[in-house]
């Protein structure tokens, strides 16, 4: 099990549990292991979730694809990554609330 830190500056973990819930629904993302970690260190923008705490870290990759990766903060120190998944509906994801924007 991996952690990244989020913009919020909360441990996020990526358990093996969940990393293969990932790969399982989204075969693309077998091998980015670390890549689903950095977009939620180093995402391009974070949204509100659809659930109570939920978010949504979007990085934007090669062509119109965008990594997203849902996760959950759940309180000061710790969080988990819930599932990841590669889009090119970046104006379906830009509806939701803007929690985060990088400079």
């Amino acid at each position: 099990m991996d952690t990244a830190k989020s913009v919020n500056g909360i441990a996020i973990r990526l358990p093996q549990e969940r990393w293969v819930h990932v790969v399982e629904n989204h075969c693309e993302l077998a091998g980015n292991f670390y890549d689903v970690l950095e977009a939620v260190t180093s995402p391009d923008i974070v949204l509100e979730g659809t659930n109570d705490k939920e978010l949504l870290a979007v990085k934007k990759r090669e062509g119109k694809k965008y990594l997203v990766v849902i996760y959950k903060e759940l309180g000061a120190k710790d969080g988990f990554v819930i599932t990841a998944f590669i889009s090119s509906k970046i104006n379906k994801l830009l509806r939701r609330q803007i929690i985060w924007k990088q400079e």
